[in-house]
């Protein structure tokens, strides 16, 4: 049965009638992808469907800078500020919010049919200059019962297999392989049947990283103003959203985990002997394994926010099944609690508590202060972000005079309890915003998770990474390093007389360090990152159709990292320049011939004399390996590096290897009228290299053309898709 039939969208009759015009391979006609969604760039807010808005087309990295009605209508003057940029109301136009966008279809060049370029699963991204024959897969099937198909080079398909391996990717597939085949032992031993056919082969499971690379994460200022006589590092080294020994303190040994994403498409929708689902049991294979991996390189402490996401919207994954429903708090919480208790059987988690509790309670339990110092600093994560939204609050209400503020509203009690006898002059704010971010978070405490990765001593809060270590059967929660060790015996708090037992501890590893595969794509760099580029690109995963499709063109991109190249476009067959050499003009800079224009025309195929030329990189190409193209773009972000300093002259000109084509594309995009959004393709190459340098830069101030601009731009981007969450989590406290 067809998809048309099984939908009821068209009678037999009228069926049979549109056949030519429908696709061959799922007999449906035109498939509409789902609307993107559009935020307010001013306040944040989703613009709802079919309502106007206000947007401007720019050549920066979002293509459109969107403002809703009452933003527009509102802001003084002729022009919208935000994050510190003024747009002319001038340039913006007026549009509704009812687009939608076809999908594209692709013909096959055998028998002339037309199909969804989802459905023939056709990566149009692999043939740029249009060179490649598409055979469509009903043609390849007689092929193939012919005896007559032979593969083509760019019809090959990539699979998670041919992703880089890396010792943490090892680690887990190598423990989920083992306890998917004892799971299945266990089912048919207790069913006492063979498992059903549709279970896939462990070995055709694949687990992969595909981020691994050093970051540093730049504390805000407005965060370190909180507490300005703390000694609080301005940033922090990471790399996967791990802080090791080399990281300072609160983050030092501690791993972060906030958003986890998942398409329901597991097969087989069986449950395991236990009852759980065996996607959870998949799911939390992977994150036990991924817990053991950090406990034995040395770290002690993983903080979870478990934050389900809002109504309407995605964390990694754009655009979820209808029938995916979305967990509520309480079920999240249950779900991260199984896991937790799974990976505590197993000695590998030894404690489980909540940031209220260990950061917000320090009463009979630590000698230090309640301070925002305190608390670990993460990229988008809850506290520390609402530390400095309460911050800009609490100066409005005040006026700046936190001490008069302090005195009138905190009683002595509560500094006391707080762990403040005296409290210094600089101290006030540091107070203020403690004491109302622990009344937020108390609502949801359990949603902010600590676990334990390592045991610490109760006296000194040390990790127990050698010697011996003292415990108590009874009162799990006490423990003794050998230094802190007098007696054999503790008081409870109940005022019991407890006798302690000792084991001897396996050494912690001291550095955190390895020395694994470095991982860096510009897609996964961070969420929003990956989600925007699926939103331009049409990657859903809300039928199994588009999800095939759409791995099958991350995984793509994941192998073939977009490069720009000098001169790619040649100027008279208007193709893609997929060779290294071509053909260029001593006079007209702007002009470029490709090798096979030049050897049909000659010298005649331009005015001026031509020099042969080596490009310093290559188009998208599936010939290309991963190394070669990761080569190339160091190479081009070096010269892009050297021409912005470049000082030469046209009677002094730079020995330097395309310095002169990099000033000259940039000089076109700076004048240039068509732009990015008009389809300039030098504009294009101009920005797709600033922003390749902008992901990596660590130069402030950096002399690159609007290197500073994209990174505060993206900072913004980053800024936004994280106060929505916030502020979604703030406005359910209110709710209840």
């Amino acid at each position: 049965m067809s998809l048309r039939m099984q939908f009821g969208q068209v009678s037999t009759d009228e069926e049979s009638k549109s056949a030519a015009n429908a696709c061959q391979l799922c007999e449906m006609q035109k498939l509409f992808f789902s609307p993107v969604p559009i935020y307010c760039l001013c306040c944040g807010l989703r613009i709802k469907r079919n309502k106007y808005y206000y947007y401007r087309k720019t050549d920066e990295v979002v293509s459109q800078h969107c403002f809703c009605t009452a933003c527009h209508n509102i802001s003084r003057g002729g022009s919208i500020t935000y994050n510190g940029i003024s747009v002319s109301k001038e340039l913006l136009d007026k549009k509704r919010n009812d687009e939608v966008l076809e999908e594209s279809w692709v013909q096959c060049d055998n028998c002339k049919g037309w199909q969804h370029q989802v459905c023939a699963l056709y990566n149009n991204k692999s043939d740029l200059d249009s060179s490649a024959e598409y055979i469509c897969p009903k043609c390849r099937i007689k092929d193939i019962e012919n005896g007559s198909h032979v593969p083509s080079p760019k019809s090959a398909i990539y699979g998670a297999k041919d992703l880089p391996r890396t010792m943490l990717s090892d680690h887990l597939e190598k423990r989920l392989f083992k306890r998917l085949l004892q799971e299945r032992e266990e089912w048919e031993k207790e069913k006492g049947i063979s498992a059903p056919h549709e279970v896939l082969a462990v070995e055709n499971l694949s687990v992969r990283v595909v981020l691994s690379v050093d970051k540093q994460l730049r504390v805000n200022k407005q965060f370190l103003d909180i507490f300005p006589e703390e000694n609080y590092p301005a940033e922090f080294p990471y790399r996967l959203q791990e802080f090791g020994l080399d990281c300072g303190y609160p983050n030092q040994r501690s791993v972060y985990i906030s958003y986890l994403d998942s398409v329901k498409y597991f097969r087989p929708e069986r449950e395991t002997v236990t009852g759980e689902a065996l996607r959870t049991f998949v799911y939390h294979e992977i994150l036990i394994g991924y817990l053991d991996y950090c406990k034995k390189r040395g770290f002690t402490t993983c903080y979870i926010w478990a934050c389900p996401p809002l109504k309407g919207e995605d964390y990694v994954l754009y655009c979820h099944p209808d029938t995916q429903k979305t967990p509520k708090n309480d079920k999240l919480r249950r779900w991260y609690h199984s896991l937790l208790r799974k990976a505590a059987e197993e000695s590998i988690v030894v404690g489980v508590t909540n940031i209220y509790e260990h950061f917000f309670l320090p009463e009979g339990k630590f000698d230090s202060k309640v301070t925002a110092a305190r608390l670990p600093y993460f990229d988008g994560d809850f506290w520390s972000g609402n530390a400095m939204d309460l911050a800009r609050k609490i100066e409005q209400e005040c006026g700046g005079d936190y001490e008069k503020t302090l005195k009138e509203q905190v009683t002595k009690r509560t500094l006391k309890t707080m762990g403040y006898v005296n409290p210094s002059k600089g101290s006030a704010k540091d107070i203020l915003v403690m004491i109302k971010l622990g009344q937020t978070m108390l609502s949801f405490k359990e949603d902010f998770m600590l676990v334990h990765l390592q045991y610490e001593c109760t006296h000194c809060h040390e990790v127990i990474a050698s010697g011996r270590r003292w415990f108590c059967t009874e009162c799990k929660n006490f423990q003794e390093c050998e230094r802190c060790h007098s007696t054999e015996s503790h008081t409870s708090p109940s005022g019991e007389k407890h006798t302690l037992s000792q084991v001897l501890m396996d050494d912690v590893p001291f550095d955190t360090k390895e020395n694994d595969t470095v991982l860096d794509n510009g897609l996964f760099e961070n969420r929003p990152n990956f989600l925007i580029f699926c939103q331009k690109n049409q990657l859903q995963f809300d039928t199994l159709r588009r999800a095939k499709y759409s791995s099958m063109m991350i995984l793509y991109h994941l192998r073939t990292p977009t490069m720009p190249s000098v001169g790619e476009t040649c100027n008279i067959c208007c193709k893609h320049n997929l060779s290294q050499h071509s053909w260029k003009c001593d006079i007209c800079p702007e002009f470029t011939a490709c090798s096979a224009c030049y050897k049909e025309r000659g010298a005649d195929c331009h005015p001026h004399r031509l020099s042969r030329t080596s490009s310093t990189a290559m188009c998208q190409s599936g010939n290309l390996e991963l190394m070669e193209n990761s080569a190339m773009i160091q190479k081009l972000l070096n010269i892009l590096q050297h021409a912005s300093r470049c000082q030469s002259t046209k009677t002094q000109p730079c020995s330097y290897p395309n310095c002169r084509q990099i000033k000259m594309m940039f000089y076109h995009a700076s004048k240039c009228t068509v732009r990015v959004a008009g389809g300039c393709r030098i504009c294009k190459k101009a920005w797709l290299l600033l922003t390749l340098h902008s992901r990596n830069c660590r130069d402030s101030p950096c002399f690159v053309p609007r290197c500073m601009d994209l990174k505060k731009h993206a900072e913004w981007i980053d800024m936004q898709f994280e106060s929505r969450r916030r502020a979604a989590v703030v406005e359910s406290i209110r709710d209840q």
